[in-house]
């Protein structure tokens, strides 16, 4: 078992480094109370720490913003610039300074004669610890490495590399199904035809309070999820619980997803929010190692599902909107030692590099990655989908198309070099990530056979391109695109989408039976506002300006000719659809909308056979596999996080769909 370790040290606080005490007035603290319970507290919570969001009291605030690496001007500034949640600037000046005296109150500082006023002074007041508080806990270094209590090796094994390259028909191996990517079940027990006698088999509460957006992957009848820092094992049928493995963190954490786990020879993979990568025992859910692989004091968190694939497993770091410079990378699946690493956003030197111009001596960042990885195992490559540069907005101000950012990368899996790329969003100024890298194909183009990889992003666009001549093959739009080519400015820029909309972390589904590609997407339009100056500070969102988001919002599934790009129908949601699409021999596409609706639509026509409500915002996977003979489907279902707070949230949790026995044909 870990234990958290814990020093005291008065020198954390940097007490000879001049640091000071603010003023606020008792006044201005009461009137930040009032502005925080209406505007702040459904993400940060009642209390300041109990929410989904970076709590703002307690040692985590405390470490962050006292000290010299960042003032109270800096704390003044991130707040009125990001806070309310998707409507910086929103409020009155006089109510930002409030927020930071009640936050300052809370954190246990006194109130004086004097108020807190914005200007020019607080920009170069450090903030001193409250008093007696000099000495505070903190963690010793995080561990770079910990050795599970039963050694690394697992007491079971498989899925094996032939079984990860082709599943058997029942199983569900990866995030997206298999290596390629595809989403797509070749399983025929529920078709179009049956699936209105589709009926709940189970349901199972995760029980965490925590953001919900795991992909489930399924194995010999047993299906794999995560929820924060919880790793579950199931009976795929029975949804009792097998095992459930909590990772207590050890280091600087930030609170966001986690879509996944990686499986493969008796190990279960995923990455944690303290900037670990994990493996557990798939039959037991004991630890078998933990390797410390990002810095999530820089930023660097693990969402993102893994990918294992031969003796390696692959992860890289989010969240780019805090200026981390992306990578992919590889590591050791016996025991997480590090093989490789390619650098997204390329070191100076590094081929690409001359295409960042950053201007006002301020750092260069993004390129984070956030969604699944495919794998081409006949040539050893990794394809990845890489997000936006950072800042994000003032592309004036970054200079050059900024590689590899919004790019697909396609890497030799061996040894991490770069095969190939296409840059998909040159120039982003709207926080327009590339999100997805697959399905990989087969289909027929002009009259001849070619292999070719979709891609898809919050730009709304569905491309694919050629893997061989890496020449794209076709473009075409799954939302609402008004605006999109216009600069961001000062004055504002209403654009659709905005940076909720397009196609978010689950991507497109391919259906082999009637060549087609089937996309979620999300219709929510924003207006962009670039700031009159861009400061960066550590650990704190590096917009360089604000987007306000309109109140209206929709969703979309399409299906498109995977030849051509030519639609072939569409689903019209009245709420965005952010879960995963699969697609089957059933002639049948699974699909979940943020309004809790889990969907069976057939794949022909789009009509919808089936419409089942969850009770919660569907934003993680839907997998359809086979148990004894049977085929079920399992929904992730509630609570995807704060930025979809408008859906009916609901609890986290697995809903199993199956065909009651009499339904069922062979």
């Amino acid at each position: 078992m870990m234990r958290r370790v814990v020093i005291w040290s008065a020198a954390l606080w940097g007490a000879s480094l001049g640091a000071q005490s603010p003023a606020f007035t008792r006044a201005q603290a009461d009137q930040g109370a009032a502005v925080y319970a209406r505007s702040c507290a459904s993400c940060h919570g009642q209390r300041l720490d109990d929410g989904l969001a970076l709590p703002l009291a307690g040692p985590q605030f405390l470490a962050r913003w006292t000290g010299p690496a960042r003032s109270l001007g800096d704390l003044h500034r991130v707040t009125r610039t990001t806070m309310p949640k998707n409507a910086g600037r929103s409020l009155p000046d006089a109510d930002y300074a409030a927020v930071v005296a009640y936050m300052l109150e809370r954190n246990g500082y006194a109130v004086s004669a004097a108020p807190l006023v914005a200007s020019a002074a607080i920009d170069s007041l450090h903030l001193a610890p409250p008093t007696g508080l000099a000495a505070q806990p903190r963690r010793l270094p995080a561990p770079e490495f910990v050795r599970g209590p039963n050694g690394l090796a697992p007491t079971g094994t498989g899925p094996d590399q032939k079984q990860l390259i082709a599943p058997a028909a029942g199983d569900w191996l990866t995030h997206t199904r298999d290596f390629a990517g595809t989403r797509y079940s070749p399983l025929t027990q529920i078709t179009a035809a049956n699936a209105p006698q589709l009926r709940p088999a189970c349901v199972y509460q995760v029980g965490e309070n925590v953001n919900f957006q795991s992909g489930p992957v399924v194995y010999e009848g047993v299906l794999y999820l995560t929820a924060g820092n919880v790793t579950i094992a199931l009976d795929a049928a029975t949804c009792r619980e097998k095992w459930r493995h909590t990772w207590t963190q050890v280091a600087a954490a930030i609170p966001v997803n986690n879509r996944g786990v990686a499986i493969k020879d008796g190990r279960v993979f995923r990455g944690t929010m303290d900037g670990y990568l994990l493996a557990l025992d798939r039959a037991t859910g004991t630890l078998l190692w933990a390797r410390h692989v990002g810095d999530a004091a820089k930023g660097e968190t693990f969402p993102m599902p893994p990918l294992a694939a031969d003796s390696l497993v692959f992860l890289g770091p989010a969240v780019g909107e805090l200026a981390i410079r992306g990578w992919m990378a590889a590591f050791r699946a016996d025991n997480g030692a590090p093989v490789w690493r390619f650098n997204i956003v390329p070191a100076p030197g590094e081929p690409g590099s001359e295409t960042w111009q950053m201007k006002g001596n301020l750092p260069v960042g993004g390129g984070a990655v956030w969604t699944p990885l495919s794998f081409d195992a006949d040539k050893g490559l990794l394809f990845v989908a890489a997000a936006n540069p950072a800042p994000d907005l003032p592309e004036k101000l970054r200079g050059g198309i900024n590689l590899y950012t919004n790019s697909i990368i396609a890497l030799d899996a061996r040894t991490g070099k770069l095969a190939w790329y296409d840059q998909m969003v040159p120039n982003d100024d709207h926080d327009w990530d590339i999100t997805q890298v697959s399905p990989l194909y087969r289909a027929t183009v002009n009259g001849a056979p070619r292999n070719l990889v979709a891609t898809a992003g919050k730009d709304g666009m569905l491309r694919v391109v050629d893997r061989d001549s890496h020449k794209r093959v076709f473009e075409v739009p799954v939302t609402t695109r008004v605006n999109a080519d216009a600069d961001v400015t000062n004055k504002g820029t209403h654009a659709c989408p905005g940076v909720f909309g397009g196609v978010q972390w689950n991507g497109p589904a391919f259906h082999p039976g009637t060549n087609t590609l089937v996309t979620p997407a999300v219709d929510w339009c924003a207006t962009f506002t670039l700031d009159d100056t861009v400061k960066f500070v550590p650990g704190q969102m590096y917009m360089g300006g604000q987007v306000s988001i309109d109140s209206a919002w929709g969703g979309w599934i399409t299906a498109v000719d995977a030849s051509t790009g030519t639609v072939r129908w569409k689903h019209k949601s009245d709420a965005p659809v952010i879960g995963a699409v699969t697609s089957t021999a059933g002639s049948l596409i699974f699909a979940g909308e943020l309004n809790g609706d889990f969907l069976a639509i057939d794949a022909r026509t789009g009509a919808v056979r089936y419409r089942f409500n969850t009770g919660g915002a569907i934003g993680g996977g839907i997998v359809t596999y086979a148990v004894n003979g049977a085929q079920y489907v399992a929904v992730a279902s509630g609570r995807p996080s704060a930025f979809w707070a408008k859906a009916h949230p609901g609890a986290p949790t697995i809903v199993i769909f199956s065909l009651p026995t009499t339904g069922r044909t062979p």
